[in-house]
């Protein structure tokens, strides 16, 4: 019996957990703000790179015209998607459900191969923070020049620099407001609407809500919106494993840390290579010690590594103490790290596969929509010559980007005659009600109800033809 029992072992209630520099609850104090220090690197001028693209594409979109429209508008009061002469309706929702899938799945991708690089290089929040930091360079100095600012009594020097840093910060983020709207109202008519004050209210408000976002977000809020309110910081690490590739610190080439001199070996003093210089925290945008290991708040940009890299050039170290690596490849096992492994397979074969359903699904896709709407009050009539009439609401689309003329005609039907508009035009864009009526010799049917199928040909470039069925009513 005593075999089976469990051995318990008392754990002191006494222990003391020593806290490394910049952890603890105090990190998490949003009243202690974050420094930012300027760094260089390859790493970060991708960053500037990406972001300088990332931010043209955005700025310049609402502004091109294409066919003679907007290249990029979300009409949502009319409920369509205008997407480089593409016209999305309601009855597209295939479409942008499945370009929300592959962006889902290509997020997946990159997040298991290379970790939270969307964060610190394309993330809007990353790239606007980034912008509003270059504004705080140019008007008030270097991270320690902005700490001693802050540190001051308000004088002259102090309340201009200020000034002008929150009205960049205001004007930009207005700027960025009036592009943002314009991708959802025509931005050529927005702007001159804006300044003659004769905008429409939903407008201006989504003006006004956005700007005070963009400035609380990028102005103030910053690694907080990284830290507690992004979700994606949350459930990122359900996709990592021991083959990704992360912002990570080398502890066993590191430790132990300390300073010293340039001349000196270190292995003699019995340090590491870190100096303990604290530069990878001043430069990190959330305000971690990397050297604590992975941490959820990473958003690996790479400014760490920059960093470290410039201070073990100057002290004639190799490079590397801080880089994109693997937890394999830290172990040091025998087992090497596995660039192409089943869960990166698997979400590219799905990646692989949702595109070429969009793609099919765009191939497919007709410039027109039809739908056939029965009178619901009388399903039919015989008139003064003794004919079946039946009469439809027919609910013509055009979804094009040109005004299209259509033609009408009838498959599954002989002997018939329509009474109503046999060829029409159509704006673009636009929706036309056609009333129809069918009328045809009783002796001519053999059944109480006979499918046929409404056939709308376009005459334009794209000579699609769309087939409705519906059914005629004869009566007994």
């Amino acid at each position: 019996m005593d075999n089976e029992r469990i051995k318990v072992k008392n754990i002191p209630s006494d222990v003391k957990i020593q806290q490394a520099p910049g952890s603890g609850p105090e990190r998490f104090n949003p009243r202690n703000r974050i420094y930012v220090r300027a760094v260089n690197g390859l790493h970060q001028l991708l960053r500037q790179r990406i972001g300088f693209v990332g931010m043209l594409a955005f700025m310049l979109l609402p502004w091109i015209n294409f066919h003679g429209h907007q290249a990029v508008l979300f009409d949502l009061f009319e409920q369509k998607f205008n997407i480089f002469g593409m016209t999305l309706w309601p009855q597209d929702l295939t479409i942008l459900a499945f370009i929300l899938m592959i962006a889902a799945f290509a997020l997946f991708l990159v997040t298991t191969f290379y970790g939270r690089v969307w964060c610190g290089y394309t993330c809007p929040q990353t790239v606007w923070t980034f912008i509003f930091i270059w504004f705080e360079e140019k008007l008030e100095g270097s991270a320690n020049q902005r700490k001693k600012l802050d540190q001051r009594p308000m004088d002259f020097d102090k309340f201009w620099r200020k000034t002008a840093k929150h009205t960049s910060w205001i004007l930009f983020s207005l700027y960025t407001a009036i592009t943002f709207v314009g991708y959802f109202t025509p931005i050529r008519q927005l702007l001159p609407d804006l300044f003659t004050f004769s905008a429409g209210f939903y407008s201006v408000l989504c003006i006004i809500v956005f700007t005070v976002c963009t400035y609380g977000n990028a102005g103030w809020m910053r690694e907080i919106m990284c830290l507690h309110i992004c979700p994606y910081a949350r459930f990122q690490s359900a996709m990592f494993d021991k083959d990704t590739f992360t912002v990570s610190y080398d502890a066993k080439r590191g430790e132990n840390r300390g300073p010293r001199g340039r001349k000196q070996d270190p292995k003699q003093l019995g340090l590491g290579d870190c100096i303990d210089c604290n530069l990878c925290v001043q430069v990190c945008p959330t305000g971690i010690d990397i050297r604590n290991g992975l941490q959820y708040e990473c958003i690996n940009c790479g400014a760490c590594i920059d960093a470290c890299d410039g201070v073990m050039d100057k002290m004639n170290y190799p490079r590397g103490l801080i880089a994109y690596t693997t937890e394999r490849n830290l172990e040091a096992s025998e087992e090497k790290t596995k660039p192409v492994r089943g869960k990166l397979i698997g979400y590219l074969m799905v990646l692989i596969v949702i595109t070429g359903a969009l793609v099919a699904n765009i191939a497919m896709r007709k410039t027109m929509e039809l739908d056939i709407i029965r009178d619901r009050n009388q399903l039919y009539r015989v008139n003064f010559e003794g004919l079946v009439e039946n009469t439809y609401t027919l609910k013509v689309i055009n979804k094009a980007q040109q005004a299209q003329q259509f033609s009408l005609s009838i498959d599954g039907l002989t002997n018939y005659k329509i009474i109503g508009k046999q060829e029409f035009e159509i704006a673009a864009g636009s929706t036309m009600d056609l009333p129809v009526s069918v009328v045809i010799d009783p002796y001519d049917l053999n059944k109480p109800v006979t499918e046929f199928e409404f056939v709308l040909v376009s005459k334009g470039e794209s000579s699609d033809r769309l087939a409705q069925p519906t059914n005629f009513f004869k009566g007994r």
